[in-house]
């Protein structure tokens, strides 16, 4: 391990941006692969997360839970040859990249460029204009060698990776850049396709990495501090650094949490929660939501690379007092709130009842091999932590307001006593 990037700060100091830069390029380092779920460079992000938290001060667990059934993996680069008079090897994550829902098919398979509607589509790699399972069904049904589906790309031209989707289906499926496939749809019954698509399901454990700096007190102002630090993973040839989805957000919320600490009232319930497996269906916050107090306030930070006109906010749960003291830390900070869709972590946490924010701050690059550290903005780091240290602030000098409750909040309460008993 490497000596902690977070140390002592002089009570009163605003946040570090060199600091936080350092955390992004870090966490987006050849040591961590791109710190998919699970994975080798996944668990180390976690470690090395807990010796940061540890040095700033807190006291950190390492909660592993159980991901089953969920991430795919591809485990070696696949091919994808189009042949009409001319060979042409197409470029994975260019040009053609896997469909979630693709059978495994580790060797080369050749046959026939074939459409829907052709009669006989056995052994012929079928173009399909849409995805559809039911589709698919009956192409595997026909005997098809695979199924050939169109799918855009960014602005700079990647197929940006996931890793969860759909439901297997019984034949490979390739997704194929869009202009490609209306190419080939003008060389249906002369053009041959080769292909290989090495693609399989894995189960994985996921862990959490939870810090508290001061535990909760009866009645007394609590907040969560949440962002997830896991990535899709790097392909076999190609790193995928996920330094704005989400070092740049763990980086933002560590700091904010270090000036926090030394400067909150003593008596203010202050941990952080930086989540694993967001990027399978947000199981890491499923699984801790269980474990958090209640009435704590949570803010989770998804992005805080390049803030542009304003940060996307989305509240649930009883947020009224967190919304509020939001939008007052918003024109205090001078950083323009928007209300937009946050498909996070913070939907785990509202739907368990809790007072819940999601904050996006962007993500230029968005699960590509482009998004490196050099795409994530000093000044929007900056921002994004003080954003979160003013709302606390905020919270705090509201504190007389009636703490969130709901009625599942106490059998909540309840099912965490009986959990740590």
């Amino acid at each position: 391990m490497t000596s902690p990037v977070l140390g002592p700060t002089p009570a009163g100091v605003g946040p570090d941006v060199s600091r936080m830069q350092a955390i992004v390029t870090r966490l987006a380092g050849d040591d961590f692969a791109g710190r998919r779920t699970g994975s080798p460079g996944g668990r180390a992000a976690a470690h090395w997360l807990a010796e940061q938290l540890r040095a700033a001060g807190a006291t950190v667990d390492l909660d592993e839970f159980a991901v089953p059934g969920a991430v795919r993996e591809v485990y070696a680069t696949p091919q994808l040859v189009f042949v009409d008079g001319d060979s042409r090897s197409l470029v994975f994550r260019r040009e053609f990249c896997e469909h979630l829902a693709s059978a495994d098919l580790p060797r080369s398979r050749t046959g026939p460029l074939a459409a829907v509607g052709d009669l006989d589509l056995a052994g012929a790699w079928v173009l399909e204009d849409a995805w559809s399972p039911e589709r698919a069904a009956a192409v595997a049904a026909a005997g098809a060698a695979g199924l050939l589906v169109p799918r855009g790309t960014d602005a700079a031209g990647w197929m940006p990776k996931m890793i969860v989707g759909p439901a297997t289906v019984d034949l490979p499926v390739l997704a194929v850049r869009s202009d490609i496939h209306d190419q080939m749809r003008g060389a249906v019954g002369r053009a041959t396709v080769t292909a290989t698509m090495p693609l399989h399901m894995v189960d994985v454990i996921g862990s959490n990495v939870v810090a508290t700096f001061r535990p909760p007190q009866a009645g007394t102002l609590a907040v969560l501090l949440t962002a997830h630090f896991d990535g899709v993973g790097d392909d076999p040839d190609a790193r995928f650094p996920a330094a704005c989805d989400n070092a740049s957000g763990v980086a933002a919320s560590l700091e904010a949490a270090h000036v926090l600490h030394l400067t909150l009232p003593p008596e203010v319930g202050l941990a952080v929660a930086l989540l694993d497996a967001e990027e399978t269906g947000a199981h890491g916050s499923g699984h801790h939501a269980r474990f958090v107090e209640e009435g704590t306030f949570v803010i989770n930070l998804d992005g805080a690379a390049q803030l542009g006109d304003a940060a996307h906010v989305e509240a649930g749960g009883p947020a009224r007092p967190l919304l509020a003291a939001l939008d007052a830390a918003g024109r205090q900070v001078d950083v323009p709130l928007k209300a937009a869709a946050m498909p996070s972590d913070n939907r785990r946490y509202a739907a368990a009842g809790f007072a819940a924010v999601g904050i996006g701050m962007g993500m230029p690059g968005y699960q590509t091999p482009a998004e490196t550290p050099d795409r994530v903005e000093p000044d929007t780091l900056d921002r994004a932590a003080r954003l979160i240290i003013a709302t606390v602030a905020q919270l705090v000098s509201s504190r007389r307001l009636p703490l969130p409750t709901s009625r599942r909040c106490a059998s909540r309460s309840r099912r965490v006593r009986r959990a740590r008993e």
